[in-house]
């Protein structure tokens, strides 16, 4: 039923290798996990009663399912979007256009074989969720309907992503437009919450409603299940919602294939007769439409400027981020309280998904920047020309900067309002829009890197995005085990751990299959700087609790992360350093 597309994928994807090192790492991560939170709260070498036992599985629980929720939601949705975008990049999801398959075939093939390797890993991580029972403070129902949701989150994130990528032609609007309609998502579900004060319907029932379709509140009643009720409804109403969403969102897909498909392609007319006068008017006529447009000195830099290198819609996108920002800057504003009352870290609240927002946006336009190049077979063509590696490397690092000129302004913007307000001071404020500028940089460096030394397309886009996403959500991770923990002095070998997976996820990433000295110094230095910046300004002294100088931590997050800047462009500005295909292991 659902064709060759979806059979390929069943019987390819365990025939490589990292399918089994992707499920050693996904659950040797939550191992790690799960020792971190036993060190954070009840420590080695004490007595440990029942009731600790009980209270232990049940915060183990919450840890495991609330973080595969994040990773679901977030890699269910750009793999699926992914597999799509990198067959029209590479033009050839035209020939599947021709075959005498369905719709349904190709649009569902595509759409399950991305999310198989999501559902192994879910699947995966079931034994590890039903240990949690023998711990106390669990039942198995739990286990089972906590599974139910974080597949039929996947299924509808998977869905959203599909649907745009077969909607859109450029890879960078595609996974644009999936990370901000995830995120307009569910402040449409958040603001049901007004509904009470415009309308005379009861709160309860709002909040019943979006539970319904919010996957953290559905996750939430599975974890505090309702004390009125005897059975609870609320993950089997939201599992039919989110396979109701599947249904609606991929049904559209099939049904606008052949109207969104294939767009933009030219069509070839019959061969006719022509005069002699007909043939050299076509002959003079510029092969662009319109007038000849003069090329800047750096061609790179005119073609990300002046073209519409990504598409005819990134207006849009700006757009709809700058929507989401006003709303969450709006949110967490009217949250706070006057600034001698509200606590130092209140503000985070709504800085830090501004930020991680715009980290992920700036990533996938660097990224794309090089993967489209690739899949359009012009990289190799760029390397035989006259350009240097300092004119394509500049004029790249100039287009994204254009492009995304209002996505790095939003949080600056957003900090300086704090300032104004009297929330953050001159020199605190002036530490974090340097530090946010630099981490910036560093994820624009990122995707150039990862796209020139990785061959395929889609795992480029993976690694990259997916770096930035564990060093922000891992960040924040670590924060909650430091603030649920209490004493930082008796965790701090706990994360030991953490930091291990974290520089050897970092070093496979910038290392790739040519590592370097500078590249291995920087796979230490940042996950250590970052890690060294949180603990001092959040705990500072583990005695007095009272926060450490900012100075301190600037300056290490600004050089660890500078110094993986460095790591990375100075290669670049010798020679050209591009994995290609021939020269490529058969994993890629």
């Amino acid at each position: 039923m659902l064709g060759p597309i979806f059979n390929r994928e069943w019987l390819t994807v365990p025939r490589h290798f990292r399918h089994y090192r992707l499920r050693i790492f996904y659950l040797g991560t939550l191992w790690v996990l799960g020792l971190t939170a036993w060190q954070s709260l009840l420590g080695w070498g004490r007595a440990v009663s029942q009731g600790d036992l009980a209270a232990f599985g049940s915060l183990l629980f919450q840890l495991f399912t609330f973080s595969q929720l994040s990773l679901v939601l977030f890699f269910a949705a750009l793999i699926a979007a992914g597999a799509v975008a990198q067959e029209k990049d590479r033009r050839t999801f035209i020939l599947l256009l021709i075959t005498d398959m369905r719709h349904r075939e190709i649009v569902l093939g595509k759409l399950l074989g991305s999310l198989l390797q999501t559902s192994v890993l879910l699947f995966a991580s079931a034994p590890l969720l039903a240990f949690t029972v023998l711990l106390g403070g669990v039942a198995f129902h739990q286990v089972w309907e906590a599974l139910a949701i974080l597949a039929g989150t996947a299924l509808a994130a998977g869905a959203l992503g599909c649907l745009i990528a077969l909607w859109r032609d450029k890879t960078y609007q595609t996974l644009a437009l999936t990370l901000l309609g995830m995120v307009l998502y569910f402040l449409v579900v958040e603001s049901l919450g007004l509904l009470p004060l415009l309308t005379g319907v009861d709160s309860s029932t709002i909040e019943q409603w979006q539970g319904w379709f919010n996957p953290y509140r559905a996750l939430s009643s599975v974890l505090l299940p309702p004390v009125h009720q005897d059975f609870n409804m609320q993950p089997i109403f939201f599992t039919a919602m989110m396979f109701g969403l599947f249904v609606l969102l991929s049904g559209v897909g099939i049904l606008k294939l052949r109207d969104w498909n294939p767009s933009g392609e030219p069509i070839q007319k019959p061969d006719t007769e022509e005069t002699e006068g007909e043939g050299k008017a076509k002959r003079d006529i510029h092969a662009a439409p319109g007038k000849v447009r003069d090329v800047w000195p750096n061609p790179i830099l005119w073609r990300e400027i002046a073209t519409r290198a990504y598409g005819r819609r990134t207006l849009v996108i700006k757009l709809i981020f700058l929507l989401i920002v006003i709303a969450l800057s709006y949110s967490a504003l009217v949250g706070l309280s006057s600034p001698e009352r509200t606590d130092r870290l209140a503000p985070a609240f709504g800085m830090v998904p501004v930020l991680i927002l715009s980290l992920l946006m700036i990533n996938a336009q660097a990224v794309t920047s090089i993967t489209n190049e690739r899949d359009l077979n012009a990289l190799e063509l760029l390397l035989v020309t006259d350009l240097t590696p300092k004119e394509f490397l500049f004029g790249k690092l100039g287009g994204i900067l254009f492009n995304t000129k209002e996505i790095i302004l939003a949080p600056v913007v957003l900090a300086l309002i704090y300032a104004w307000k009297g929330y953050c001071g001159v020199e605190n404020t002036f530490y974090l829009v340097i530090t946010m500028l630099v981490l910036m940089a560093f994820t624009i460096m990122l995707g150039i890197h990862v796209a020139l030394r990785t061959v395929k397309a889609r795992l480029a886009i993976l690694y990259s995005i997916g770096t930035v996403f564990f060093l922000t959500v891992g960040t924040m991770l670590t924060i909650y085990l430091i603030i649920i923990g209490g004493q930082f002095e008796y965790q701090w070998t706990s994360f030991i751990l953490f930091l291990g997976i974290g520089i050897g996820g970092l070093w496979l990433v910038l290392g790739g299959r040519e590592p370097s000295v500078a590249i291995s110094v920087a796979s230490w230095a940042c996950p250590l700087g970052m890690f060294y910046g949180i603990t001092s300004v959040i705990i500072g002294n583990p005695r007095t609790g009272a926060s450490g100088d900012v100075l301190w931590p600037f300056l290490v997050v600004i050089g660890s992360f500078g110094f993986g800047i460095a790591a990375m462009m100075v290669p670049m500005l010798s020679e050209f350093n591009v994995a290609l295909a021939h020269n490529a292991p058969a994993e890629e």
